[in-house]
């Protein structure tokens, strides 16, 4: 297990290609929260989403990738994926680009922000800012002109799946309202 300064884990990142699908898999496997929505509650629409299974979130999560669809970024330790950060273009965001809350803020094409999951004994030791800035290395790599992401405070724990506040100012990230 490869640590940094300070014992602090070093994973490797690595964008979601049809290749890693069994990773994907296996992450989804041994984290029960991904392996119940499969990362798709945004990019289905509200109606699918509540009409499907979590073996059929699967599927169409399968699909995306075998398609070359962008999907996230794993982060590896040891070989184990154990940290997953959902990022794509917005389009490929059903719900969301039906969202009136979370509207487009502009025309600049946007590679949004919308899940991370981290292993339990990865948590509370600074690799989730190292896994936005890898998932904003790769949104990039693909053309991506703006990333953006939609952070909870950080003592809410409802939707804090979708990144604190903290961990985007760590990343770099600045804010921008809506409206």
């Amino acid at each position: 297990m490869p640590l940094a300064t300070g014992d602090r884990p070093v994973l490797e990142f690595q964008p979601v290609s049809p290749e890693r699908w069994p990773d994907l898999v296996r992450f989804g496997v041994d984290h029960g929260n991904f392996g119940w929505c499969w990362c798709m509650r945004w990019r289905l629409t509200s109606t699918e989403f509540r009409n499907s299974t979590k073996a059929s979130r699967r599927a169409a999560l399968e699909k995306f990738v075998a398609e070359g669809t962008p999907v996230g970024v794993l982060g590896y330790l040891g070989g184990e994926p154990l940290a997953w950060c959902s990022i794509a273009p917005r389009e490929t965001y059903a719900a969301l680009e039906r969202s009136k809350v979370l509207a487009r803020v502009d025309d600049v094409p946007v590679w949004p922000v919308v899940c991370f999951l981290i292993d339990r004994t990865l948590r509370r030791q600074g690799v989730t800012p190292d896994l936005l800035r890898a998932a904003v290395d790769y949104a990039r790599a693909q053309g991506a002109r703006a990333v953006e992401g939609y952070p909870v405070e950080d003592d809410i724990k409802s939707y804090d799946f979708m990144g604190s506040t903290t961990t985007f100012r760590l990343a770099g990230f600045r804010d921008v309202k809506y409206g």
